[in-house]
């Protein structure tokens, strides 16, 4: 399952890359901010951007720390995050494709890691924490962001399928308990954390993923047929039998390793 999970990863976003380095939710907005601050505040020297999809955290962080390296699964979004990077006036970062699950570092090597809106992606959530757990310095940060998993179970498996309808390389989101539980796991205790919510126009987010007009026909009728308070639990709003767009919320956190 986990190789499976990974090779529909590399087929997704490979062919997308592009699509993520241009996605103005992706290259910006109170989110990355936050992210930004919170490194600005520790200072790190090294810092480790997991996942980096666009490149847009790592070209970020690379404006005030001397060391950024940059990993991802698929070669291709590297190759587009790389290009950014460079219009970016970022030609000291570094990108390596790596595994999550498996971090080609010596331990205690970063002192902050970063991953934003990516872990809902990987096949499970506590290996991937054990490697940052493990490259991270003692005392030093991990910064993650990712969309928020709704508390009611049912409202969950709504949204998980139409986001695995649109995106077949979706695993799940977490819930703010189960963030915490897994961290406590790998060894690292949150410090601070911030929920944002985040709007999601429909025809831009459907389109980032390259669906067929089939299939955004049908993802469109599964929401319009769901419960209405399914709908209602991540604010879709529809205009002239329509979907316009939905909002969902982004949870960060900062945690240091123990």
């Amino acid at each position: 399952m986990t190789e499976a999970q990974k090779a529909r990863v590399r087929e997704q976003f490979g062919e997308s890359a592009a699509a993520y380095v241009q996605s103005p939710g992706h290259a910006g907005g109170p989110d990355l901010d936050a992210l930004v601050a919170w490194g600005r505040a520790r200072g790190a020297r090294r810092v480790l951007d997991i996942a980096t999809g666009g490149g847009h955290t790592a070209a970020a962080f690379g404006a005030f720390s001397p060391s950024v390296i940059a990993t991802d699964l698929t070669e291709p979004m590297l190759r587009a995050a790389r290009e950014f990077a460079a219009t970016q006036g970022r030609p000291g970062l570094r990108f390596l494709a790596a595994d999550a699950e498996a971090l080609p570092f010596r331990g205690g090597t970063f002192g902050v890691v970063t991953c934003r809106i990516a872990a809902h992606h990987f096949p499970a959530l506590l290996a991937p924490l054990r490697e940052v757990a493990r490259v991270l310095a003692a005392g030093g940060a991990f910064l993650v962001e990712d969309i928020l998993g709704h508390e009611d179970p049912d409202c969950a498996a709504f949204i998980t399928e139409v986001e695995r309808r649109r995106d077949p390389s979706h695993v799940r989101a977490y819930a703010h308990r189960e963030w915490v539980a897994f961290l406590r796991a790998a060894g690292m205790t949150v410090i601070d954390e911030k929920i944002l919510e985040k709007s999601r126009p429909w025809e831009h987010w459907t389109a980032r993923t390259r669906m067929t007009p089939a299939a955004r026909a049908e993802l469109e009728r599964f929401v319009l047929d769901a419960p209405a308070r399914h709908r209602e639990a991540f604010a879709f709003r529809v205009e002239d039998g329509r979907i316009a767009s939905f909002a969902d919320r982004l949870l960060l956190l900062r945690a240091d390793r123990d």
